[in-house]
């Protein structure tokens, strides 16, 4: 089956934040042209991209500034976590994790 869905996509980009002690914020959010800025300055800046047009579309909903909603904490832990992994970063309790490990049943 072909999709003749000709309409154009538009892009979309949100930004967000982490302080570790209160819930990730939306710091940045826009469409199409100021979609493109956020990502370039992300990447410029380091910063890892997720790409996900589902969950882009729920975050625009809602304000800079605002918390990311309790509905979406499992989602945005498990994203937020990968990245850490991905820059190294673990949490303290799991050093020494692998001794902790039955490899013998």
């Amino acid at each position: 089956m072909q999709d003749n869905d000709s309409t154009p996509k538009i892009k979309q980009a949100v930004a967000l934040s982490f302080d570790g002690k209160s819930a990730p914020k939306v710091t940045a959010s826009g469409k199409d042209l100021l979609a493109e800025e956020i990502i370039s300055l992300a990447k410029d800046a380091g910063v890892h991209i997720h790409q996900d047009p589902h969950l882009a579309e729920f975050l625009q909903l809602l304000e800079v500034g605002e918390e990311v909603p309790k509905e979406l904490y499992l989602l945005i832990a498990e994203l937020i976590a990968f990245i850490y992994m991905l820059e190294g970063k673990f949490p303290e309790q799991w050093n020494n994790l692998h001794k902790r490990i039955l490899t013998e049943v």
